[in-house]
């Protein structure tokens, strides 16, 4: 028997959608987004200055904090559900980043890839919640 997570499901046994994407292409494609998270918010925290750049230091803040939290519901605690409500608010997190990240400086948007690939997560946890939970 595998371990159980907090809604009594084997992780290894979780239906998924035929749309997920192969196990080795998260590893590659976070990767290559983290590389960007710290290239445009670099290029926003040196271009922003004052109370826009503790605002902007925060919100990346806080965006970061956000996303190793949802590493660890749905992997340390297993759980679909509560993956999905951190998934939620990294969207709305991320949609907050986006947006002061690229008041200060354009080239910043670059952060929006990273956004898409979220938003796309958040669909995926939500399809596989959907699959086991209900």
């Amino acid at each position: 028997m595998g371990v159980l997570g907090l809604d009594g499901v084997e992780l290894r046994s979780l239906a998924k959608p035929p749309w997920q994407p192969p196990s080795w292409a998260f590893g590659v494609v976070r990767t290559l987004l983290y590389a960007s998270i710290a290239w445009a918010a670099g290029r926003a925290l040196t271009a922003a200055s004052g109370r826009d750049r503790r605002a902007l230091a925060v919100s990346l803040g806080v965006d970061l904090s956000l996303n190793a939290a949802w590493n660890w519901l749905c992997f340390q605690c297993r759980s679909p559900a509560a993956a999905l409500a951190g998934s939620a608010l990294l969207d709305l997190s991320n949609a907050d980043l986006v947006r002061r990240a690229a008041r200060t400086n354009p080239t910043a948007a670059a952060l929006t890839p990273y956004a898409a690939w979220c938003a796309f997560a958040t669909a995926l946890n939500a399809d596989i919640a959907r699959r086991n939970l209900g």
